[in-house]
């Protein structure tokens, strides 16, 4: 009886102290999170900790953060675990929230659809840039490896440019895949008005960590960044 008596009298005063740190771990987190924000103009999409202990991960519109748990110290790249092959926990960790992200935006895509419809991979891309007219100039062999193509824009000269505007066109276009085939030959697209705000998906990519085009997004939310060769992809997408 006794014991119990302990045990009933510990319980009551380790709740009250659980509680309370979990409040203040609420609290400490909102203010990093704020602070993150303010000082930096970014939106926090979502917030935790870090495989690193001392050290928080901040999933911001413009990538991934880390800061410190005084917030003293900001650490922005990529964080990779020796122990495991240099496997990226940076990518790691955004692999799961872009495809939820990527949901809102698949009515806008432009999607060049192969016919024995094997893997589906989202690409932001740029009219202008050299390897996103070779990928384009590939398409059918994509096509035919059964690569479904989805195409987001990512104009590398940012918005506003004549370059957001020549791809704001291409969405906009009567025949949206036609258009952008034209735009990536070099030819004139002429401007017109339409629903579709290309802005969106320029900021998804910024927030998925695209910083050159063309960038892959794969079916499990991973990142291939730059050109892969039909045959290559497609190695790349069976090794998942």
């Amino acid at each position: 009886m006794k014991l119990s008596k302990a045990l009933i009298l510990v319980a009551s005063l380790v709740v009250p102290v659980m509680s309370y740190a979990a409040a203040t771990t609420d609290t400490q987190n909102s203010e990093l999170k704020q602070k993150i924000s303010d000082m930096l103009g970014v939106e926090v999409m979502s917030f935790q900790a870090s495989p690193v202990k001392g050290v928080f991960q901040a999933l911001t519109d413009r990538g991934v953060l880390y800061i410190t748990e005084d917030g003293s110290k900001l650490i922005h790249g990529n964080m990779y675990d020796l122990n495991d092959r240099m496997n990226n926990l940076t990518e790691a960790a955004l692999a799961g929230p872009r495809i939820d992200m990527l949901k809102p935006l698949e009515k806008d895509m432009l999607v060049y659809k192969a016919k024995n419809e094997k893997h589906v991979v989202t690409v932001f891309t740029d009219v202008d840039c050299g390897y996103c007219r070779k990928l384009h100039n590939q398409m059918s062999e994509y096509n035919d490896l059964g690569i479904t193509i989805r195409y987001l824009a990512y104009p590398r000269a940012g918005i506003p440019s004549a370059n957001a505007d020549e791809m704001q066109a291409v969405w906009c276009a009567k025949d949206p895949l036609q258009a952008m085939t034209d735009a990536k030959e070099g030819k004139n697209i002429q401007a017109s008005s339409c629903d579709i705000d290309i802005s969106k998906q320029f900021d998804l990519g910024r927030s998925f960590g695209v910083n050159g085009t063309p960038a892959m997004i794969l079916a499990d939310g991973s990142m291939v960044p730059g050109y892969q060769p039909p045959k290559d992809l497609l190695k790349v997408l069976e090794s998942r």
